[in-house]
């Protein structure tokens, strides 16, 4: 039995972490980081602050909605211990929600305390971001499971095989891809190119920042797990053959294709703001979608009309964009 207001206030609460997410990206592309200062929780000493830079303002956006978001993720898991059976799944997704949730909150808190923001070119700020994103990365996936599961998807069963090896290996490398995005991302907003020439040049230079050196690894490893993954998802695809896994994997296709695009667009334009938060945007699709292939391609019994109907919204959605 599905639990219609629950699972649409779960897809809610996803949607409304990739907002706050790609909010937190905008802070660090515009360089607002250190608009409030080194303080946390309050923003330069204030629980209110009076902006006075615009730096301020984003940052402190971002703080908001980040609370406001952690107070909704609190709602979401008590809602599922009421509305839900002892050792259902949505039980454990609300739950792991809330603890990464908690994480991703004291992982950013560390990165203001340490002062890793703003115009610092650090190894230990590309170590912290890369935290940072993995810990995101994870918080997404159990939201995402959460929703699934609270629309009729059934509780993930590991087997060993090939699926679950191709589903390892898929997580794996979106991740090394994140962090490698989320690395480039920063080299792009601290060293920036007049044009493409001159940033590849300076990329190749023995002179070069750290950060500036790996900007070249991003392209490759991203056309690569693409690659990957748009095969191995059709055997992913197929070990559970239902409606929902085949459009889930029609809809990564799409995906894809589209990210690679998005990816060479975002290189030529010399990684404009704007073009950063789509690219980043299509990345979370890229991997909510995978999430969801490989939940329903590890679910045990038969799929219910529910995860079909969500499957079908998600396609046509895919396609489009590709």
């Amino acid at each position: 039995m599905v639990n219609t207001r629950f699972r649409g206030f779960a897809w809610a609460t996803l949607a409304f972490t990739l907002a706050v997410i790609l909010w937190g990206a905008y802070v660090r592309a515009s360089g607002s980081g250190a608009g409030c200062g080194s303080h946390w929780p309050t923003c330069n000493g204030e629980i209110l602050p009076r902006p006075k830079t615009m730096a301020t303002i984003v940052e402190f956006a971002h703080r908001v909605t980040s609370g406001a978001i952690t107070l909704v993720v609190v709602v979401e898991v008590v809602w599922a211990f009421l509305a839900y059976p002892k050792g259902h799944p949505v039980r454990r997704g609300a739950t792991a929600s809330m603890i990464l949730m908690l994480t991703e909150g004291l992982v950013g808190a560390a990165i203001v305390l340490f002062e890793y923001v703003a115009h610092d070119k650090s190894v230990a700020r590309a170590a912290w971001m890369s935290i940072h994103l993995i810990n995101t990365f994870f918080l997404i996936a159990a939201l995402t499971c959460t929703a699934w599961w609270a629309s009729g998807g059934a509780a993930i069963r590991l087997r060993r095989g090939v699926t679950l090896g191709l589903v390892v290996l898929g997580a794996i490398g979106l991740l090394a891809v994140g962090v490698s995005g989320a690395i480039t991302a920063l080299g792009d907003t601290l060293f920036t190119a007049p044009s493409l020439a001159r940033g590849i040049a300076d990329d190749l230079s023995p002179a070069a920042h750290f950060l500036q050196k790996l900007r070249v690894i991003h392209p490759i490893e991203a056309v690569l797990v693409a690659i990957f993954l748009f095969y191995a998802r059709v055997p992913v695809a197929a070990h559970r053959a239902t409606p929902a896994a085949r459009r889930l994997s029609l809809a990564l296709a799409g995906l894809l294709v589209t990210q690679v695009l998005l990816g060479l667009v975002n290189l030529v334009l010399l990684a404009p703001v704007a073009m950063q938060l789509i690219h980043l945007l299509v990345a979370d699709l890229v991997w909510i979608t995978f999430v969801l292939l490989s939940a329903e391609a590890l679910g045990e019994g038969q799929p219910s009309v529910a995860t079909a109907a969500i499957a079908d919204a998600v396609g046509p959605a895919a396609r489009v964009e590709a």
